[in-house]
């Protein structure tokens, strides 16, 4: 038997509430599949199963607060599963809360949808949960556009939120002793492709000028690997792939760094639309545990119209986290000249425990020896 625990979905985390079961006894479940909903300062996420097999005890009933590490179900292996005397499945446990009709995931999703929860039909179990509220989504010839919630209206606990990334930014400042090494970057050449790239397109299929820097970012670690992987148990466990955690601010307040996985593997049209996807669910409250458990580095960007440099802080176990300041006019030495260029400053803050400044330094010089040829990104 496989155990299906509850995960630590952060440093931060040390407890989280199950709201919902997506799975039921019997079900086959493959390698990925969402199985849970777990209610945590972050929101309400997806916890996966990364092994496939079949769902054979639940262990947890919804509404529980439980510990980071604890058994929330069983699952059958392929093997288990395929012999004759493992195959019955048990049957689906009575809701825990007796009287609730739709979880509060699915509720949270539905009025972000627009959906009329009295029109949700419910499963076969009696209650609305996600794959209602997608079906319904689904059903939809045309599905109006998500109106746009504060964390607050999303059932967001803000106090808590703020408390979390407090917590997590004292531990990272008292255990992490960080050096900072930034880079100003000249961005003409990339604006300019960027420019030439979205005019042939129609907008939805526009880049975003954070995709080949992201990209940049990855390529640029293979180089420079000791700035991508965690620092567990006293000592630095590389990554072998680049899974880089995006900071996105929440409306009406908050932060989450969701990872975008294999970074490096991804041509920029399939990034940006792992990035529209990623921002929409972040601000949707409907976030997967793997892209909160397993960021290898964190990019955090402040965008258009905001300031120069950004000092960011390590979100431990990480080792690395860049901050990127807005793109703007800067004086530029061009051929001996003064001239006027949109430049960007990087800044890097690494873990000495792991890196120095010249890491990072060689870090920032080959993003801007990438960004000087965005075409061959």
């Amino acid at each position: 038997m496989i155990e299906f625990r509850m995960p630590a979905l952060g440093a931060d985390m040390e407890a989280g509430t199950l709201v919902e079961w997506l799975k039921r006894p019997g079900e086959r479940i493959a390698r990925g599949d969402p199985v849970a909903v777990v209610e945590t300062q972050k929101g309400a996420i997806e916890i996966e199963s990364f092994q496939p097999g079949v769902l054979a005890e639940i262990r947890v009933d919804v509404g529980r607060r439980v510990p980071v590490g604890e058994v929330l179900a069983l699952i059958r292996g392929e093997d288990e599963a395929a012999a004759p005397a493992r195959a019955a499945a048990r049957p689906m446990a009575p809701p825990a809360l007796p009287g609730v009709r739709i979880s509060p995931a699915a509720r949270r999703l539905a009025e972000a949808e627009g959906i009329d929860v009295a029109a949700l039909h419910p499963g076969a179990d009696g209650n609305i949960g996600l794959a209602e509220v997608e079906a319904a989504r689904a059903a939809r010839p045309f599905a109006p556009a998500p109106t746009a919630r504060t964390p607050a209206e999303r059932g967001l606990d803000l106090v808590a939120m703020r408390q979390a990334i407090a917590a997590a930014m004292a531990r990272s400042q008292r255990e992490i002793p960080h050096y900072f090494v930034g880079s100003t970057l000249e961005l003409s050449t990339l604006l300019a492709w960027l420019e030439h790239v979205n005019a042939a397109r129609p907008p939805a299929a526009r880049l975003l000028y954070l995709v080949p820097l992201l990209k940049a970012m990855a390529r640029a670690l293979a180089a420079v690997p000791e700035l991508n992987g965690h620092f567990v148990d006293g000592r630095f466990v590389r990554a072998e792939a680049v899974h880089i955690g995006v900071a996105v601010a929440l409306r009406g307040g908050g932060l989450i760094a969701p990872a975008i996985h294999g970074v490096d593997r991804l041509d920029l049209d399939a990034l940006m639309a792992k990035l529209d996807d990623l921002v929409l669910r972040v601000r949707g409250g409907r976030l997967r545990g793997s892209e909160l458990a397993d960021p290898t580095i964190t990019v955090s960007n402040l965008g258009e119209r905001t300031a120069d440099a950004l000092l960011p802080v390590i979100y431990p176990p990480q080792v690395a986290i860049v901050g990127c300041g807005q793109i703007a006019p800067r004086p530029w030495a061009v051929d001996g000249a003064l001239a006027v260029r949109p430049a960007m400053t990087i800044t890097v803050a690494g873990d000495h425990r792991v890196s120095d400044g010249r890491s990072a330094a060689r870090f920032l010089a080959r993003v801007g020896e990438l960004l000087q040829a965005p075409e061959a990104l």
